[in-house]
């Protein structure tokens, strides 16, 4: 039996003769023992828009896992709450480091656009996930739910659960946030094909739970026919569910929220909220990975890639089909 360095000098001279003959060529075969060998050593890096925010928490957590399955070398980080100057910091850091790939949650619609354009201009590649910007020449792909459709799915369920009377508002972030402004449009429009339901102006809690229980007391005393109220994300749903039972209007007033973070399971058991509009943010996460992914193996790349919606109920809360979209506090 030839050694160990005999069958290294046998190696070498095979590999001569098939680089000669241009039938081959010999290298390691090792790399790194996981992943593609586009994406494998790759950095890449997710910010997000809330970092304790579950809808996020899932997201970063099905990132990483689909990412450290390629071999990627993945990070994640965000903002301390939903603000362009807590965020900005954020991406500069990014622009500084320099990644391969760079999975991002703007928080604004336009104010981070110069950012990004730079940090995409230096090479990296960028994936829009669940927060767009306006200006469609950032990013390889844009991965996020229907929210439009989502607002009209919550529309229709509380004007079914208000017998198609009395009034109903939208409490929401801000405006300026592309998902959220989605889901206002797609609930506004889809309410307007119920003429005995009124829509009052929409409020804006900056994405604080206590302002958005102060709004509701508020309303409720402004507007005693008072039947429905449309929470534009998680944060929003807990103030509001707070608010209602405060005034001691739980159940009362049907509440449509978005998202299905832990609180709000819990409200849906309780009866304080009706129907939860869940995201998939994990397979946002995982697709958004598996795009850059296909980049960097010089793949196609889809531009737009849309995830699933559930409506949640007390009634199907249970089935594991529909209780799989419940969001994590932590991996």
């Amino acid at each position: 039996m030839p050694n160990i360095r005999s069958r290294r000098r046998l190696s070498a001279a095979v590999c001569t003769v098939l680089a000669l003959t241009g039938a081959a060529a010999c290298g390691s075969s090792d790399d790194g023992g996981s992943g593609s060998a586009g994406a494998a050593h790759k950095k890449v890096r997710l910010v997000t828009g809330v970092k304790s925010d579950p809808f996020y928490i899932t997201m970063s957590c099905a990132a990483q896992e689909e990412a450290k399955a390629k071999g990627m070398d993945f990070t994640t980080d965000g903002s301390a709450q939903w603000d362009v100057s807590v965020q900005r910091p954020l991406i500069d850091s990014v622009a500084a480091a320099r990644p391969d790939g760079l999975l991002v949650s703007p928080v604004d619609t336009s104010a981070l656009t110069p950012s990004l354009r730079q940090i995409q201009s230096s090479g990296t590649k960028i994936a829009l996930v669940d927060t767009e910007v306006t200006d469609a020449s950032i990013g390889i792909t844009r991965v996020s739910s229907d929210n439009e459709k989502g607002g009209r799915v919550a529309a229709d369920a509380l004007a079914k659960l208000m017998n198609e009377k009395g009034s109903v508002i939208v409490i929401s972030v801000k405006p300026g946030v592309s998902t959220t402004d989605a889901r206002i449009k797609g609930f506004t429009e889809e309410m307007s094909k119920y003429p005995g339901i009124k829509v009052l102006p929409t409020l804006y809690d900056n994405d604080l739970p206590a302002t958005a229980a102060s709004q509701i007391q508020s309303t409720l005393a402004a507007h005693p026919d008072l039947g429905g109220v449309f929470a534009g994300n998680t944060n929003t749903g807990k103030g509001i569910a707070t608010g209602l039972k405060q005034a001691g209007k739980q159940g009362a007033v049907k509440v449509a929220a978005f998202d299905a973070e832990p609180e709000e399971i819990e409200a849906l058991k309780a009866g304080t909220l009706q129907v939860l509009v869940a995201q998939d943010p994990a397979g946002i996460g995982r697709q958004a990975v598996d795009q850059l992914a296909a980049a960097f193996e010089g793949k196609p790349v889809q531009k737009s890639v849309g995830t699933t919606m559930v409506a949640i109920t007390k009634a199907n809360m249970g089935d594991p089909s529909v209780s799989k979209y419940f969001y994590k506090s932590d991996c």
